[in-house]
């Protein structure tokens, strides 16, 4: 390994490997199986007995969960789960981190003609990388603990809420038809209007999951207007495919991040059987949106779904949906038409001209 690349590392890890397993552990005053269950639920790869790779960051994480554990904060379960949920977030966004880093280094193909640029280039970004990660982490922090402290007396952990999805339809055929750098430019697109319309509907992401999202908001107005925003930026977007959402009410199970139970199934299924353009909700949902008059609530037939056989559903749509008022106003128009404008007169005598046919 060069000094430069050495450099790189001893950045991004946070110091140079100089420890075992066994040292790191030693150092950190932490049990092997302890810090070996830790590693793994982070996702770290093992390593063998005499790797030299641990550095004095490692030594440092592991004393600090020691601590947490040992001071009552944290129960060793809850320790290994919040490692894991860590590990798996984070290891996306360090790929996708890495995967702007190259794409900084092909538009500045003149960065690798010497390493040089490529280690003052890192030794730039990471340390701002850290602080923005550590601001938004905050603010989310700090959004999360004002609603729980909003509602004391709920258990956060199962409350009541609404539970979205939305997806781009045929997606799997676009992605026969369309190269990468289209597709990643159309998933890009993607991700950008769903951050927006959420954000600006006081929802939370929960998850993207390719050419899906999965969202939750606290109030019925908040998730129709984020569905109903979904699909309208989706629609004036030329580059994007049309999507179809569906939406459930009630209680729900959130766990590190992630929510579970009923609502999120028949959400599922709900989405499973829109039509482009089309949000379907169920009819707990229905209840809470009818006395609001900013929305058109349709009840249809209940679906055989999986796991539901008579699933109750409707469609929602803003109640100033311009394909709705221009249906209203030509069926205004019918019977209200001035007399030069009727329709052609129909007979309401039999013509007795008419010969009747012979029995």
């Amino acid at each position: 390994m060069s000094d430069q690349a050495a450099r790189v590392e001893e950045l991004l890890l946070g110091g140079e490997r100089k420890y075992t397993r066994a040292q790191v552990c030693e150092k950190a005053g932490v049990p092997q199986e302890r810090a070996t269950a830790l590693w793994r639920s982070l996702g770290f790869a093992t390593v063998g007995e005499d790797a030299v790779v641990f550095t004095d960051a490692d030594a440092d994480a592991l004393r600090a969960t020691h601590d947490l554990m040992y001071q009552g904060l944290l129960d060793p379960d809850t320790a290994t789960a919040t490692a894991r949920m860590l590990g798996q977030h984070l290891s996306r966004l360090a790929e996708w981190q890495v995967d702007v880093l190259r794409e900084v280094l092909t538009a500045n193909p003149e960065l690798l003609t010497d390493e040089r640029h490529v280690t003052a280039l890192i030794e730039r970004l990471v340390p701002e990388l850290e602080r923005l990660q550590d601001y938004a982490w905050r603010r989310h922090l700090s959004a999360h603990a004002g609603r729980a402290l909003a509602r004391p007396g709920e258990i956060q952990e199962n409350r009541t809420a609404v539970v979205g999805f939305a997806d781009m339809v045929g997606f799997t055929t676009l992605t026969r038809r369309t190269d990468d750098a289209g597709l990643v430019d159309i998933v890009d697109r993607f991700d950008a209007i769903t951050a927006e319309v959420v954000a600006d509907n006081r929802g939370r992401i929960v998850k993207m999951l390719g050419d899906e999202v999965l969202f939750v908001a606290d109030t019925p107005r908040d998730a129709a207007e984020i569905a109903l925003g979904l699909l309208a930026a989706a629609d004036a977007d030329p580059d994007l495919p049309a999507l179809r959402a569906g939406l459930a009410y009630g209680r729900v199970l959130s766990r590190f991040g992630d929510v579970y139970g009923s609502v999120v199934n028949i959400a599922a299924r709900l989405t499973s059987v829109a039509r482009p353009g089309t949000v379907l909700i169920d009819r707990a949902l229905a209840d809470e949106l009818k006395p609001l008059d900013e929305y058109l609530i349709r009840h249809r037939r209940p679906v055989s779904v999986r796991g539901y056989s008579r699933l109750r559903l409707a469609v929602l749509r803003r109640a100033t949906d311009p394909t709705l008022i221009d249906t209203v106003h030509r069926a205004t128009k019918l019977l209200t038409r001035d007399e030069d404008d009727s329709l052609p007169a129909i007979p309401l005598q039999p013509d007795r001209h008419r010969r009747r046919r012979k029995r």
